[in-house]
């Protein structure tokens, strides 16, 4: 079973930036539909960027033009580059995973359903 590791989450000042890294068990980036979702304590999971088998990309309307997602198959590792950072912003950062299929191909990125494999979550924090 793929497992998925996020880090770079922290604290930072509103307009700040932080680059987050999901590194998969396996060779998962190269192949696999990938995706970052953020939660907020009583609120449902949001997914806010994504990538999928062919290329193609998808951002929530809140994030877009401020963060960017991309992969490096070298390395088997996920980036989200989070840029112009607001309070709002403030979650727990997950990466998820899954096989190609309708439900996470574009333009279906987004849809939490489509993902099986999920990592543990790393809080980003942003104070104004």
């Amino acid at each position: 079973q793929v497992q998925l590791v996020e880090s770079g989450g922290g604290s930072v000042q509103a307009g700040g930036s932080l680059r987050l890294s999901c590194a998969p068990s396996y060779d998962t980036v190269n192949s696999y539909c990938m995706g970052w979702f953020r939660q907020v304590l009583g609120k449902e999971r949001e997914g806010i960027a994504a990538i999928d088998s062919d290329g193609a990309i998808s951002y929530a309307p809140s994030v877009k033009g401020r963060f960017t997602i991309s992969k490096d198959n070298a390395i088997n590792t996920l980036y989200l580059q989070m840029n112009s950072l607001k309070s709002e912003d403030t979650a727990m950062y997950y990466c998820a995973a899954d096989r190609p299929r309708v439900e996470n191909k574009w333009p279906n990125g987004l849809l939490q359903r489509g993902y099986n494999y999920w990592g543990q979550g790393t809080q980003v924090t942003v104070s104004s």
